[in-house]
């Protein structure tokens, strides 16, 4: 249907107004949220007259089905100057309705907002959410802070550790949902960066893991010194060996926590990164397709310049474009220390190795309790084998998104 079809296009009269899957649309208010400019999708979806729209406070297309908690967490997220990505259902003059994805950026005094229409699975789940958030605020009259946090609360419990990281996936998921109903091929960098994400989350994952096996072979030092003082003086060697084992697991231990764990972390780092490249680059297409459509429809957009709001959004998307690249240089940068880690920690491996050989050897000449250092010594082996397995899945999890980035 070409722009021209659609300008003239019935309306029904009552429910959904019409949205296509392929269209996109574009809004930008100043920083009060007063409208001074959007395309003509934005227009014609609301049926409003730019007269109506120019000057107008945004909240005017708010529809009441919308829970307030929404727009608190909404607010002060862009009044941050940061990106926000939400579903939001909006009103327009005729009463009918229209849900969109919306992702939100800073846009020279004010804010630029971009949208399609929602189509994949995770949207059914947040629109029965929202109509719980919205029976909170009516029948128990909870604050929109109150209910912005209910919705962090559901969020988290979903595995979301906050909502950047939720609006990342939710756009991921509309944009490779919408190629599938519109039969285009999919989008090979927000595939390949979803399939990064997972990556950095299996990494965490295993970095769990691996400082869980490091804290339980604590205990196997210990156990070899109370063994050696039952069997003095001919446990001496082997007080001097668990001591030096255990020095030895200690400070590898410590050494990987201080340089690849915690909230600074390579693994934190890594997984953010991604997380706020992969929304950046699922705005920048929106924004791209927001361009190519305001350059398709030559029309009037009221009284901004046509041309002055391609420059912004040109600029907008260089900006973005530039935010994904430099996000995936701290990617690269971390998961090369992230191998380095590995490849030291391997390194390492081996003074354990020939500690544990030393100890066999002094469990077979202590015949009275070699038994009992022998299950012991096993133990060890079983540490070391598995951290030896995490390390080789962690240094090469890190190859392969370095390969991704490429």
């Amino acid at each position: 249907m070409s722009f021209l079809d659609r300008r003239v296009e019935s309306r029904p009269t009552s429910g959904e107004a019409p949205f296509g899957l392929n269209e996109v649309f574009f809004s930008r208010t100043d920083s009060r949220g007063v409208i001074e400019a959007g395309n003509y999708v934005f227009r014609r979806v609301g049926a409003y007259s730019w007269d109506e729209l120019i000057g107008a406070p945004h909240k005017v297309i708010r529809h009441p089905d919308m829970p307030k908690g929404v727009f608190s967490l909404f607010w002060d997220t862009i009044q941050r100057g940061e990106f926000m990505g939400a579903y939001v259902k909006n009103k327009a003059k005729d009463g009918l309705y229209y849900w969109v994805f919306a992702v939100v950026a800073p846009c020279q005094d004010g804010y630029l907002s971009a949208r399609i229409k929602p189509s994949s699975a995770l949207f059914t789940e947040v629109r029965g959410l929202y109509a719980k958030m919205l029976k909170r605020e009516t029948d128990a009259g909870v604050t929109p802070e109150d209910s912005a946090q209910y919705l962090l609360d559901w969020l988290n419990g979903q595995g979301y550790e906050n909502y950047h990281q939720f609006a990342a996936h939710a756009l991921s998921q509309e944009l490779i949902s919408r190629d599938q109903g519109l039969n285009q091929p999919p989008h090979t960098r927000i595939q390949d960066l979803t399939g990064m994400l997972r990556m950095a989350e299996t990494l965490v994952e295993e970095t769990e893991g691996l400082i869980t096996d490091f804290d339980a072979m604590h205990t196997i030092p210990h156990n070899l010194r109370v063994l050696a003082s039952r069997i003095e003086p001919s446990g001496g060697p082997v007080t001097v060996l668990s001591q030096n084992y255990g020095s030895m697991s200690r400070e590898m231990s410590d050494w990987f926590g201080a340089h690849v764990m915690g909230e600074n972390s390579n693994f934190a780092k890594i997984k953010s990164s991604v997380n706020s490249s992969l929304f950046v680059e699922g705005m920048a297409r929106i924004l791209i397709e927001c361009d190519n459509q305001l350059q398709q429809e030559r029309r009037e957009i009221g009284e901004a310049d046509m041309e002055s709001e391609r420059k912004i959004l040109s600029d907008l998307v260089q900006d973005q474009v530039k935010r994904s690249k430099d996000g995936m240089q701290e990617v690269d940068e971390e998961a090369a220390r992230i191998t380095s880690a590995c490849q030291i920690m391997h390194r390492h491996f081996l003074g354990l190795s020939s500690t544990r050989v030393l100890l066999k050897i002094e469990s077979a000449r202590l015949t009275d309790s070699g038994e009992t250092l022998a299950d012991i010594i096993d133990q060890l082996g079983g540490f070391q084998e598995r951290i030896s397995r995490r390390l080789d899945r962690i240094g090469k999890l890190s190859e392969e998104i370095r390969l991704l980035e490429q």
